[in-house]
């Protein structure tokens, strides 16, 4: 039965060598490394901490590799993993095998690693199993073919008691790295299996499993096939959690698992690149006739090398505080999860993705906003999008049930920065103001919460005046002051004793930091900043040093919730924040489960917003996403609280199914998937070139990269149809006229203008722990190559992508002339969204989000109009001339306005998606049926 090793007592060292001086490069072999890396610490194959795999690319002596081997070999007491990637060379006298260091020389054994001495070094270390991937040539380029015999003798020598051998050739052929694609070949195959499973196999996936179905993806392709040797039932070691595994009894059956390689077929089908769509649903156009099949070469081609640019940023220093993109990139890698994980399955969804409501904001003094649901269907594909609710009910009572693969990252309002925290938070957290609980667009509406009315707003737009409602509590049943409201925003001031959650309140009120954060404050009461006055409990007043349309926005925000002074426990707040909602915390385990039952101090007649129905929410968070999974379509869980918990096998799972598909919902987040072209990076410094790039663009690709329809609509500019501003009829490139396909006349004749007729070579930077992303850049690097545009492709570090492309000078000496990027606001507005990206006063050092350097005078002129305007409708007007000003200086290439799919179960009532929550559900509005 397999079994996966345990990672606290396992270690894995992975050996790659891209540069030679004597042999030629190989740069795939630098993508294997870090792509391999990251797929054994992921919680769905080993999970093993980062300190126990050792990466060495590129070693120059045997010493460096043999030293960290035998560390590891020292601390591994499970199971202990060598890889390689490189030239693998024989010695012509004996046959031995050596591998390639950077300097070594063919037929010179002593300038690489000889392979015995490195089995020798794992033999004397106590793991109980030892697994060897080699993906290398036996025999090099310039040796000639061995025999088979031969081969076996090599392969022979690898041999351990006790481990499990692949090694990516058997004997008359070359290890290959393809042209255009990121890794070799044997290792590509390897990691795709790791990243997309086996449908219809098993929930683990031994070596055995990985072998063949590793074995059975090169033969399709006509490439040289592995061969496996082991001992001592090592390969029922599980390698990995079969992503594509899914719980009996849902959905029909899949296709058949083949865990024996089958014998080689006389022909094959010509493979298709990763970024060329899957099977169309009905309704699409059909695709054209698969090629005639050819014969399968005898022997394969000898290996020509990938030019992939090697990804090795240096890491940058995190910004100082919380710079204004911070939600953003956070809710990429987590709110965002569960698209990319659809889209990087290529799941073909027969859905109809519906637009909701498309209404503007009402205005600033008036609102429209009702707690009475409105009647929607009971249930259907999509119907919790289409701007209606869903089993509208009133009824009170039950538990709601969340599941969550990951725990807050901070469950203090002022410290969150998690959007799906964000709305959760509400439920025992109240803002001055806050967003209508309405579907849709209508969501982002502006109305009072714990504020009597919205502000009253004087002083030119610089003074904000509320008063508050009677009858507000907290839990203990005392009044929420105005004093308490002044003194949650002050927290904000205290990054260094609390730090997390966004800082644009701070930045608003006192721009110069003047105020040190009510920890320091020598004032009697301990409210000393001096831009909120409190002259009674219940009036409190801002006072801005420039006047923001924004504002109350920002105040809409968790940031700024109340915080009661005697109950402050700093940074232990986020165990037990004392409640000013309906509900309070019972018991909190961090990274285990939360439990909120009802606050009976909360005055239901004292809240508009919130219809508090059920008795009880608790929230299980659990890392194992196929048993979440499990349980939220068995009915164990009402919904995923990230928005985030299916996995791909799941969703396509769901989608094959009536019955589940009818519980899936697709809105619109808010996020924007573009690429940005850096104007300090030549030839990109030319307007013409940048705009080559824009025309020569396969937006239609493009989306199909991304996973198709389902993942989003072509965008045809920067600004979402979530943000005032935004208008559905521009189309400058004449994008959504072509229906995304490039116009490479217009191409070449940018090409020409900016004088690089024949075209020119740049990089395209990318997020290594995203394969989605690097299918789009495949795309993208397919379209632009046909008008002479080359692009190598740079998988950089995931973890360090924002950083690293925040530093304009980092991008410029690595020549990143294109870097692909998500971005979302933090409230539904042009200030938000667009001036990081384009205001040339947002270009920093470090924690840059311009990242492509637009630096135009009457852009930021127009950000100070438009943010000074307290009329949403002419700020919209602002924002809509600098979203031309962007197009026609062509620094952005937009590609999708992005979409969720999201779950919900069968017993939620009060079902609605709404833009403010980035399309998730309405969480405070939700009931249960019993």
């Amino acid at each position: 039965m397999a079994v996966l090793p345990n990672p606290a007592a396992t270690r894995a060292v992975l050996i790659g060598s891209s540069r030679y001086a004597h042999l030629e490069p190989i740069p795939a072999v630098a993508n294997n490394l870090s792509a391999l890396a990251a797929a054994l610490c992921a919680p769905g194959s080993w999970g093993l901490a980062p300190e126990h795999c050792t990466v060495i690319e590129d070693p120059a002596t045997a010493v460096e590799v043999l030293e960290a081997v035998r560390t590891a070999a020292e601390e591994a007491t499970d199971t202990l993993l060598v890889y390689f990637a490189g030239h693998g060379l024989v010695e012509p006298r004996r046959g031995e095998l050596f591998l390639g260091l950077t300097g070594s020389i063919q037929h010179r054994s002593y300038t690489g690693l000889p392979y015995g001495t490195l089995r020798d070094v794992v033999l004397d270390g106590r793991a109980g199993r030892q697994v060897m991937l080699l993906d290398c040539c036996f025999s090099g380029r310039v040796l000639g073919f061995m025999s088979a015999a031969s081969a076996e003798a090599v392969i022979d020598q690898v041999e351990i008691e006790g481990t499990y051998l692949l090694a990516s050739v058997p004997d008359t052929s070359f290890a290959l790295a393809p042209p255009g694609e990121h890794h070799t070949a044997f290792t590509g195959e390897l990691l795709r299996l790791l990243r997309e499973g086996v449908p219809g196999g098993p929930e683990l996936l031994d070596l055995d499993a990985v072998y063949a179905q590793v074995y059975a993806a090169l033969r399709a392709k006509g490439r040289p096939l592995p061969q496996k040797r082991d001992r001592n039932t090592a390969g029922g070691l599980a390698m990995a959690r079969n992503a594509a595994w899914a719980p009996a009894g849902f959905g029909p059956p899949p296709p058949p698992y083949d865990h024996e390689p089958m014998p080689p077929p006389t022909f094959m089908g010509t493979p298709t690149p990763p970024y060329e769509p899957g099977p169309a649903p009905a309704d699409h156009e059909p695709a054209a006739s698969a090629p005639a099949p050819v014969p399968l070469p005898g022997v394969p081609p000898m290996p020509t090398w990938s030019p992939m640019a090697l990804p090795s940023p240096a890491p940058l220093p995190a910004p100082g505080g919380a710079s204004p993109g911070r939600r953003r990139a956070v809710t990429y890698g987590l709110a965002g999860a569960l698209f990319v994980a659809l889209v990087a399955a290529g799941i073909p969804l027969a859905m109809s993705w519906m637009k909701g409501s498309s209404e503007d904001d009402s205005g600033h003094n008036t609102s429209k906003s009702s707690s009475t649901p409105k009647p929607g269907p009971t249930s259907g594909n999509n119907a919790a999008a289409k701007g209606g609710v869903v089993n509208a009910s009133t009824k009170p009572g039950g538990t709601l049930k969340f599941i969550s693969k990951d725990d807050a990252d901070s469950w203090d309002p002022q410290r969150s920065y998690y959007g799906f925290i964000w709305n959760f938070s509400r439920f025992y957290a109240r803002q001055l103001v806050t967003y209508a609980p309405k579907p849709g667009k209508d969501g982002t509406e502006l109305v009072p919460d714990l504020a009597e009315k919205r502000a009253k707003v004087t002083d030119d737009g610089k003074t904000y005046t509320y008063t508050l409602r009677a009858g507000i509590t907290w839990q203990d049943g005392t009044a929420i002051t105005s004093q308490d409201i002044k003194y949650g925003i002050e927290r904000i001031w205290a990054q260094d004793e609390i730090s997390g959650g966004p800082t644009f309140l701070q930045q608003t009120l006192d721009p110069d930091f003047t105020y040190k954060g009510p920890y320091k404050d020598t004032s009697k009461d301990k409210l000393g900043l001096k831009a909120i006055r409190t002259p009674d409990p219940r009036t409190i007043v801002f006072k801005l040093p420039k006047a923001n349309g924004d504002f109350e926005r920002m105040l809409a925000t968790p940031s700024a919730s109340p915080v009661k002074k005697t109950k402050d426990t700093k940074d232990k707040y986020q165990d037990n924040p004392f409640s000013s909602g309906p509900y309070r915390f019972d018991s909190y385990e961090p990274g285990t489960s939360l439990e909120l039952v009802r606050n009976t101090e909360w005055e239901r007649s004292s809240d508009p917003i919130r219809t508090a129905l059920p008795d009880r929410i608790t929230v299980n968070i659990s890392s194992d996403e196929q048993t979440n999974t499990k349980a939220l379509f068995s009915g164990d869980y009402d919904l995923d609280l990230q928005s985030s918990g299916l996995t791909r096998a799941s969703l396509a799972q769901a989608t094959r199914s009536s019955d589940l598909s009818a519980r899936l919902d697709s809105p619109s987040n808010g996020l924007l998937l573009f690429a940005a072209l850096p104007r300090s990076v030549k030839p990109l410094d030319n307007v013409h070139c940048r705009k080559a790039v824009l025309y020569a663009a396969d937006r239609k690709n493009l989306q199909t990269a991304a996973g198709g329809p389902q993942t989003g609509d072509i965008a045809p500019h920067m600004l979402p149809p979530t943000i005032a501003g935004s208008d559905s009829s521009y189309d400058p490139y004449e994008t959504l006229k072509s229906k995304g396909k490039p116009d490479t006349d217009k191409a070449k004749a940018e090409l020409k203008a900016c004088g690089e007729s024949s075209g020119f070579r740049t990089t395209i930077a990318v997020r290594n722990n995203h394969p989605t992303d690097v299918d789009v850049a495949l795309s993208l690097q397919a379209s632009l190559r046909k008008v002479g545009i080359t692009t190598d492709i740079d998988q950089v570090d995931g973890t360090h992508f924002s950083e690293t492309m925040g530093a304009p000078a980092t991008v410029k000496k690595k020549g990143y002339g294109i870097v692909l990027y998500r971005w979302l606001a933090d409230f539904p507005t042009g200030q938000s969204f667009l001036q990081p990206l384009a205001d040339s006063r947002f270009i920093l050092p470090t924690g840059n989000f311009n990242v492509a350097e637009l630096d135009d005078p009457t852009v930021d002129d127009l950000f100070d109009t438009a943010i000074a305007e307290q009329d949403p409708a002419k700020a919209g007007s602002d924002y809509a001339q600098i979203n031309r000003r962007i197009s026609d200086s062509a620094a952005y290439l937009p590609i999708l306005f992005q979409k969720s799919v999201i779950w919900r179960g069968s017993r939620l009532t009060n079902v609605y998606t709404s833009e403010p929550w980035e399309g998730r559900y309405d969480y405070v509005s939700l009931g249960v049926s019993e």
